[in-house]
């Protein structure tokens, strides 16, 4: 008995730090999205420009936007997560 609580405890863990994995990737993307319409990643004349700095301009703002996410971003990740665990739990029960 004591085998089958402990595994179903894991699982919910496991399930609920893939859930929060999933929010922070959501926050991430529409972070990177909001960087790219606020003029982030677009090529500015004092680096040079050219070809090479536009196509990791892209990856430059990725990149932001997930570390933005993963150091708290602007909360939206803890919204997404609250409202997938509620799924999750109406799911289940």
């Amino acid at each position: 008995m004591k085998v089958s609580a402990l595994s179903q405890a894991s699982q919910s863990s496991l399930s609920q730090t893939r859930l929060k994995d999933a929010a922070i990737e959501l926050e991430a993307a529409f972070l990177s999205e909001m960087l790219k319409s606020a003029g982030f990643g677009k090529t500015r004349q004092s680096f040079g420009g050219g070809a090479g700095e536009d196509q990791f301009s892209s990856l430059l703002v990725q990149h932001q936007a997930q570390q933005l996410a993963r150091s708290g971003g602007v909360g939206l990740s803890e919204i997404l997560l609250k409202s997938l665990m509620e799924k999750t739990d109406v799911v289940r029960g």
